[in-house]
């Protein structure tokens, strides 16, 4: 460590793999002084700028603002506000297109400013070193302060954290072309950038604190030599003139001879890294008591007339910086946010200033061409020579056109910076840059629903392990619980033995009291209630259940004979009554004439000789009822129609006889 630190202060700098040098382009706007706006007509301030999510609105449509005031509240972690950039009245809270290639709509606060620039109460610090960590880290929360020359990660979180940091590096370097911001900023604000420094100082307690800047830029690098001259702990360091030495890893490489390792942060080896800007910001939340609300923009491009840097409100929409500096459009003009190698062109200039813009770009087509069509890859390997971070770009562009996700985060994917300089030399014109950020988009997002899906099924185990737990306690609740009896009780209950087998003893059998004793003893050993054994009476239903089935199988093939024989004779029953009728008919007619004074002694014959029959055939008939009701209670239906036939036939054989009888022969 104590030899790094010699060589570090001695001006040693360490290269990195890769990089490329294109025209730099930074005179046509850092040659004049930062120049102020007017108040646009309308500011349209968005409610998340940062990364991390975006805060609680903390006013309404109609509401009177000042210059300063809170409009969001941060709800979360990572959450920082937002606040009003000049004193006006809200004209409306709704979404309104965001600073992205895409320019998806974000919800949007949209000031109509009054032009009085009314600022509201602020609290200004004189002396840091009155002021405790968490006093000072909550100032530069509630200020709304994030990254302004990356990815707007929240300034507050980096401030916080438990690491033992060694090295506090300020990235000054500003590598991309055309982009002057920074440089004019240190140029005239150098003191206020390091009293941003110092705050972080007293934050951190880093060994050392290196500013690196780049060799092109000598008024920048003199002016802070200037300012940092009383702080021993503070070394300007400048680096060579090389894209993309502003790089986080890069820059790190550069000035401490250190590299973060795969997936991990430069506080992983003892380094933070801030921006020039967010030290600036810093500074003028703390002395001056100014939340972030304006920030330095480079507005240049052969289409501006009066290219330079100026002050601009976050929410001013692009259209207004380009009108104040004098733009005239081409036929088919470009707009880009951000620089030509890291940039993205602008759907519409009515998308507002934010937090991490830091130039906007407005070429002609001789500065700034049209990319071609596609071609096929040359394999040239000039992407990889050119590559930073010693990727291999060409074939991870096969592996993300395949959508080979698990490859492409075998071969580091997301170490990549997006820096562009793989695109930059490609010869065949293959927008890579571009296959690489829709890649890692698409693997974002299914780790996100993949996550969902866990969380899914733990919320589904512990709800199926909390009903089977309530339904087992449900259960548990019914089931008698054995009671545990004391000293005394069991002594009663042993008394009571005692007494009772004597006198079963005596007796010769056991008493009542004995018996339930007895009882209840093997129901506490056995645990619960036993059922009686009813398989013996079981077993004889079933007995009774199989013959009566085998008896009425038998009736029922008896029955089928013994009902046709029944109608045969039925018939033959009913024929020789008809013929008995006519007969009768016959012989007494014939009777009247020969003799009438035997008519009444016949007729009282036949009488008495069919009451015998019925008699007879009743008598018949109840045997035959009572011993099939013996035998089967489902065929006494069948027997009392076969008794009743019987009858018939018998009562017709005597009417027979009786009418042959009177009829003489």
């Amino acid at each position: 460590m104590e030899k790094l630190l010699e060589q570090i202060k001695h001006g040693t700098v360490w290269p990195f793999p890769g990089g490329v040098h294109p025209p730099q382009q930074k005179s046509q706007s850092n040659s004049e002084k930062i120049t102020r706006l007017p108040l646009p007509d309308k500011l349209v301030v968005p409610l998340k700028q940062h990364i991390g999510a975006h805060g609680k609105l903390i006013v309404d449509k109609g509401d009177y603002v000042q210059k300063g005031q809170a409009l969001t509240s941060p709800t979360a972690n990572w959450s920082v506000p937002v606040h009003a950039p000049t004193s006006g009245t809200i004209l409306e809270i709704a979404p309104s297109p965001s600073a992205h290639p895409s320019a998806l709509p974000e919800l949007s606060v949209i000031i109509k400013p009054d032009g009085k620039d009314t600022w509201c109460q602020r609290q200004q610090v004189s002396n840091i070193k009155t002021i405790d960590h968490d006093e000072l880290i909550n100032i530069i929360h509630q200020a709304g302060i994030s990254g302004m020359g990356g990815a707007g990660f929240p300034t507050y979180v980096k401030a916080n954290t438990d690491k033992k940091i060694d090295f506090f590096i300020v990235n000054a370097v500003e590598c991309e072309p055309y982009i002057t911001a920074d440089d004019v900023l240190m140029r005239e604000h150098a003191v206020e950038v390091v009293q941003g420094i110092e705050i972080m100082q007293q934050l951190l307690q880093p060994t050392l604190c290196i500013v690196g800047i780049e060799d092109n830029k000598p008024q920048a690098i003199s002016a802070m030599q200037k300012a940092a001259e009383h702080n021993e702990h503070i070394i300007i360091q400048s680096v060579p003139t090389v894209y993309p030495s502003g790089g986080e890893k890069q820059l790190i490489k550069l000035l401490t001879n250190q590299e973060v390792p795969s997936g991990g942060i430069p506080a992983d080896i003892g380094v933070l890294v801030h921006n020039t800007g967010t030290l600036f910001a810093i500074q003028q939340a703390v002395y001056e008591g100014k939340p972030l609300i304006e920030r330095v923009v480079t507005v240049t491009g052969n289409t501006i007339h009066k290219p330079g840097n100026v002050w601009a409100l976050l929410g001013t929409e692009i259209k207004h910086l380009l009108d104040c500096q004098g733009f005239s459009p081409v036929p088919q003009q470009r707009v880009v946010m951000g620089g030509p190698m890291m940039g993205f062109t602008l759907p519409t200039v009515r998308i507002g200033v934010v937090k991490t813009t830091n130039c906007i770009l407005a070429p002609d087509h001789n500065e700034l061409a049209e990319p071609g069509d596609e071609k096929a890859c040359i394999r040239c390997s000039a992407c990889a020579d050119a590559c930073p971070v010693s990727l291999l770009p060409q074939q991870m562009q096969w592996f993300a056109k395949s959508k080979e996700y698990e490859k492409l985060q075998e071969h580091n994917l997301f170490d990549c910076i997006e820096c562009g300089a793989c695109s930059y030399v490609c010869p065949s014109e293959i927008p890579l840059v571009q296959y690489y950020r829709v890649a890692k988009v698409e693997i974002k997002e299914q780790q996100a629903d993949k996550i969902k899906a866990d969380r899914a099924k733990e919320r589904f185990d512990a709800r199926k392990e909390r009903l089977e737990r309530e339904q087992a306690e449900r259960q548990n609740r019914h089931k008698r619980k054995p009671t545990t009896k004391s000293a005394d009780e069991k002594q009663k209950v042993a008394d009571a033995l005692a007494r009772v087998k004597p006198k079963s003893d005596k007796d010769g059998e056991k008493s009542a009291v004995a018996a339930a004793i007895a009882r209840a003893k093997a129901k506490k050993q056995q645990g619960e209630q036993l059922e009686p054994d009813n398989s013996d009476v079981a077993k004889e239903r079933a007995i009774r259940k199989q013959q009566a089935r085998q008896y009425k199988e038998e009736k029922e093939s008896q029955g089928s004979s013994e009902s046709t024989d029944d109608k045969k004779s039925a018939v033959a029953a009913a024929i020789a009554r008809a013929k008995a009728k006519k007969a009768a008919q016959q012989n007494s007619a014939e009777s009247q004439d020969e003799n009438t004074d035997s008519a009444p002694v016949d007729d009282k014959k036949a009488a008495v000789a069919a009451a015998i029959a019925r008699a007879k055939a009743k008598k018949a008939a109840q045997q035959n009822s009572t011993e099939s009701q013996d035998e089967n209670t489902d065929s006494s239906p069948a027997d009392d129609k076969k008794a009743a036939v019987a009858a018939a036939i018998a009562r017709a054989k005597e009417k027979k006889r009786q009418k042959e009888g009177n009829n003489p022969s």
